[in-house]
């Protein structure tokens, strides 16, 4: 959740009029763009779940053994030092990195969505996909348009996801509680819709006219890179919640 320059849009707002529908365009033009990485990376996660749900036995060895926590892991230093392999590295290493992270989040939630498959449950699967749709586009959109400056709750949307983080690897490794599971599901997918707009109106602050093409190609890439975890960690936790309350 790392934060852009705020003052970049506000800089790009400093130009005449004769240019403002300019930057408008370009500002639309660069958060399709956003907004299409975030989409092209759903879509590898997903053709990466769909490959190894072809593979039961190697599903079972990232489920049950020491690989999903390194994934876990993996998972957590990109998204810690995605800041600096997207935005002062080369157009390579930043895609290589939003590439890498989309696919070990495939990796990562194959056991659980084949879970739901196995038991006749795949619906939900579709379902909490759907939800998922439709809350980030909700949140996402309030964030585009809202004229509030939500700067401020960055500090704080960082401390919760830090101590919902831990509240879940205890409960996963200690007490294996489906009541705290659900708890903790349900405050994060009502902490990351918060996120969700938080993040959408960085990424239209870090927008500058005045950027080369490869710096805003790189801010193009990293917003995407924000949306989509969000989005992921959304969708685990409502399927998550779907599938408790199914039991």
């Amino acid at each position: 959740m790392a934060e852009y320059d705020r003052g970049a849009y506000a800089r790009s707002q400093t130009i005449g009029h004769a240019d403002a529908q300019a930057v408008d365009e370009g500002l639309r033009a660069y958060m399709l763009r956003v907004y299409n990485y975030m989409a092209l990376g759903i879509a590898g996660t997903a053709l990466v779940t769909l490959a190894l749900m072809n593979s039961p036995q190697l599903m079972v060895s990232i489920a049950t053994g020491p690989m999903v926590w390194v994934l876990f892991a993996g998972i957590l230093g990109l998204g810690f030092f995605a800041p600096r392999l997207i935005m002062t590295g080369s157009a390579v290493l930043a895609h290589g990195a939003y590439w890498l992270y989309a696919a070990l989040w495939g990796v990562l939630i194959t056991p659980m969505v084949y879970s739901f498959f196995q038991v006749g449950a795949g619906n939900l699967v579709f379902r909490a996909l759907a939800i998922t749709a439709t809350t980030f586009a909700a949140t996402s959109f309030y964030g585009y348009i809202t004229k509030k400056d939500m700067s401020a709750f960055g500090t704080f949307f960082t401390m919760a996801t830090i101590g919902l983080l831990i509240a879940i690897v205890v409960n996963a490794i200690f007490f294996q509680s489906t009541m705290m599971s659900l708890v903790t599901s349900c405050l994060v997918v009502l902490l990351f819709s918060a996120i969700t707009a938080w993040e959408t109106q960085e990424i239209k602050q870090s927008y500058y006219a005045g950027d080369d093409a490869g710096t805003t190609g790189r801010k193009a890439i990293f917003g995407a890179f924000m949306l989509y975890g969000s989005f992921i960690t959304l969708f685990i936790h409502i399927l998550n919640i779907m599938g408790i309350m199914r039991e």
